[in-house]
């Protein structure tokens, strides 16, 4: 199945090389965006399969961007995948009381992480 993965991450080496692998492991379409404003935006417009969002990021962090999601009805349904380094036990449980399809922690293996994603999407 080809799928749209729409990545937001205010880091470009890491979209960069996400959208490489998930392009090449399972040539899937990717959209990449560098903020949260960029991402909402093209998540309205584009309705991508699933979205990978990171959590840190300096404009509004990703948990605020999900929640946005979430309040808008045109994305509401819109799978998000949350990429974060911050996977302490507390932290964890605050992103399973989120609908939040799955998260993902950084580093991770590229060449795993479209397995990982296809995964979560089945």
């Amino acid at each position: 199945m080809n799928r749209r993965i729409l990545i937001i991450d205010d880091e470009p080496d890491i979209r960069e090389a996400t959208q490489v692998c998930l392009e090449l492991a399972r040539g899937w379409e990717v959209l990449t965006a560098g903020s949260s404003a960029e991402g909402i935006a093209k998540a309205l417009a584009e309705q991508p399969d699933a979205v990978l969002l990171d959590v840190m990021m300096p404009d509004m962090d990703g948990l605020d961007t999900f929640r946005q999601m979430q309040a808008a009805p045109e994305t509401r349904h819109i799978p998000v995948i949350l990429l974060t380094a911050k996977a302490q036990p507390a932290d964890q449980r605050r992103y399973l009381q989120l609908e939040i399809a799955a998260v993902i922690t950084k580093p991770y293996d590229p060449m795993t992480l479209a397995d990982q994603i296809a995964g979560i999407l089945d």
